[in-house]
């Protein structure tokens, strides 16, 4: 199993990024998708989730209205559009799969890291 999180960056309050998380080894359409964060001294966050085919997602309170999650099976690839980023938003994001309960692997993180 991998899970390769890319799209990280330095992005001041405000902007935007998109995050992709390209995945191999394993029957991708066939697992929920999660993207979740670690912020500095704290604890695995569990920021969004989706389903297999795409038709239920999920978010945490502080990610609602501001960042979409997708995938494309055809692709094996998740994404996770974040707008309006805040400094709370920075933290090292990891795609993660799972089932619609709980997530089991996740792979090497991508850095969000929001400035002015």
């Amino acid at each position: 199993v991998q899970l390769q999180a890319s799209g990280g960056g330095l992005v001041q309050p405000g902007d935007s990024l998109r995050l992709s998380c390209a995945a191999s080894g394993f029957p991708f359409g066939s697992y929920w998708m999660y993207w979740l964060r670690q912020a500095p001294g704290k604890g695995l966050e569990r920021v969004s989730a989706i389903s297999t085919g795409g038709e239920t997602t999920y978010y945490t309170h502080s990610a609602k209205g501001r960042f979409t999650i997708s995938r494309d099976n055809a692709k094996n690839t998740l994404y996770l559009q974040m707008n309006s980023l805040k400094p709370e938003d920075t933290a090292l994001y990891y795609c993660a799969r799972g089932s619609s309960t709980l997530y089991t692997d996740w792979g090497q993180g991508t850095q969000v890291t929001v400035s002015s």
